[in-house]
């Protein structure tokens, strides 16, 4: 939390960040957030997605926007729906006490419902610019005395063809503004738009680091948060020598997870910046000589462990930023030794996971957790084995004649399946595990596709499957809520699905446009 101090933030906005268990600022928020309190200036910041940016922008704008003052004095504009909610929630979040009010403005919400937010008086719109663009034509929305204009993912805004938009949007401002732009990539595009728009600005570049883990089998779970918990019981049992790191993104959540896991009886211990160093010392020493298998820890509290044997690396929460999933996952597959990297991927989390994918040059392949069969299964073997090490030692005389009693007024067999009753206690038992709800990214990763074909190509629905099945080789593909016009169409698939299609089609032009895109969020 020093480092955080150092930026130059309020008490109130630290405080925030501590309630959130946040402990450093990740790179991109050590450069921008003192660089936005000290200057009144235009920035270009190129950072991907999930590297903190928002809290790099979001942060110096809670310390700067005025309380008092009911205008609009921040829009914030995402290609998204998701991502404007995502924005605005972390926003209202980190604002702690201050009194400033975040509306985040979406095609698909009641329109109704936002006029009201909008009445009431916000000082910061977080919305996709197809809606935006509703309330500027209604009139119901005024953005003429900005103090900060903020496209965030200008580039993903420049795929899905919102740049015409945007320039409209932008004719709705006030000439004093200020202009943030953040984009993983910088085309001449953007560019073009800084030149324009944008007066002595600074440019600010977090570079990316590439992976190298050729020793690390990568492979993901799409699980709910609700069943994260669950999930990474299941994984410990089902292995048969488990020996891990755990990492949760805040030390709130380690504190949790740890506590959970030592109360269904497993050998772990919490590591964050909050533990001495004196209980530091005592639990890595713990753990270096196997006294606990799993130690569940923050990014921060793990730097500079020298572990070399691990089994496993555990994404419990997903990183906030991409490169502390380098620095993770990199803990498996030293000196020549073989290690699993295990992530967890909610549906909101998906677009981070292509992310990821993308810099790791990788395969970070898909599988579906233990069933409760497999880890009962495991079990069973493991006891197997122990029972036979135990028969072939030397059993004590004082056990041989409890077992000679036991068998003189009971069977064998049932007086077996008593002892394992009486020292396992359910652990056999389907009934004695907790169940988790399938995800499934047909449910919850979709992604709606505009088509530059329609009625007047021919196409019917099932031409319309088959010319895409045809393209991209793609084996099958679930397409959900096809809808064919005279020039276009409408379809709905998976979220990965839809990343095979787009990238087949983004060098295919009908006009200016992607013969097949993303469709635009109003």
């Amino acid at each position: 939390m020093e480092n955080f101090k150092k930026l130059g933030l309020s008490s109130n906005t630290i405080d925030s960040l501590k309630r959130k268990g946040y402990e450093e600022p990740t790179p991109i928020q050590e450069k921008i957030i003192p660089l936005l309190l000290d200057k009144e200036k235009d920035l270009i910041g190129q950072a991907q997605t999930g590297t903190g940016k928002t809290a790099a922008f979001g942060l110096p704008l809670i310390e700067k926007l005025s309380c008092e003052n009911k205008d609009v004095q921040a829009i914030i504009l995402t290609p998204t729906r998701e991502l404007a909610i995502q924005v605005a929630e972390e926003i209202n979040s980190l604002k702690g006490k201050k009194r400033i009010n975040i509306a985040p403005i979406y095609g698909g919400q009641s329109i109704e419902l936002q006029l009201r937010k909008l009445k009431k008086g916000v000082q910061i719109v977080v919305g996709t610019p197809g809606r935006i663009m509703d309330h500027l034509n209604r009139g119901t929305l005024k953005i003429d005395r900005l103090s900060y204009f903020i496209l965030d993912e200008a580039d993903e805004m420049l795929n899905m063809g919102f740049f015409e938009d945007i320039e409209e949007i932008i004719k709705y401002t006030n000439e004093d503004k200020k202009v943030w732009l953040f984009s993983a990539t910088i085309p001449d595009r953007i560019l073009k738009l800084a030149k324009n728009y944008m007066k002595d600005y600074e440019f600010v570049r977090v570079s990316k680091e590439q992976l190298a883990t050729e020793l690390t089998d990568q492979i993901y779970f799409e699980v709910n948060g609700t069943d994260k918990f669950e999930a990474l019981c299941r994984i410990i049992d089902v292995e048969a020598d488990f020996y891990g790191l755990v990492f949760c993104r805040t030390k709130v959540k380690v504190e949790e997870v740890a506590n959970r896991m030592i109360d269904r009886g497993y050998e772990a211990e919490a590591l964050h910046g909050d533990i001495s160093q004196h209980q530091r010392e005592r639990i890595l020493s713990k753990f270096k000589n196997r006294r606990i298998s799993v130690l569940i820890a923050t990014d921060v509290a793990a730097r500079g462990l020298d572990i070399n044997d691990l089994t496993h690396v555990i994404n419990y929460s997903f990183p906030e930023d991409p490169n502390f999933y380098v620095h993770r996952i990199g803990r498996t597959g030293r000196a020549g030794k073989e290690g699993t990297a295990i992530t967890f991927v909610t549906p909101a989390e998906y677009r981070r996971l292509s992310y990821i994918k993308k810099i790791s040059k990788s395969s970070i392949r898909k599988e579906k957790l233990p069933e409760i069969t497999d880890i009962i299964n495991a079990k069973i073997d493991r006891l197997k084995l122990d029972l036979s090490d135990i028969i072939e030692s030397k059993i004590s005389k004082e056990y041989m004649k409890i077992a000679e009693n036991l068998i003189e007024e009971h069977s064998p067999i049932e007086t077996i399946a008593s002892l394992l009753k009486y020292s396992f206690n359910g652990e056999f038992d389907e009934s004695s595990y907790n169940k988790i709800k399938e995800v499934s990214l047909d449910k919850h990763g979709k992604t709606r596709l505009f088509v530059a074909l329609g009625k007047s190509a021919k196409m019917d629905t099932k031409k319309l499957v088959d010319f895409i099945l045809s393209k991209t080789k793609l084996k099958s593909i679930n397409i959900k809520d096809i809808k064919i016009f005279d020039n276009f169409s409408f379809l709905t698939v998976p979220f990965e699905e839809a990343e095979i299609i787009l990238k087949y089609f983004s060098k295919h032009k009908r006009g200016k446009r992607p013969l097949v895109d993303k469709a635009k969020a109003r």
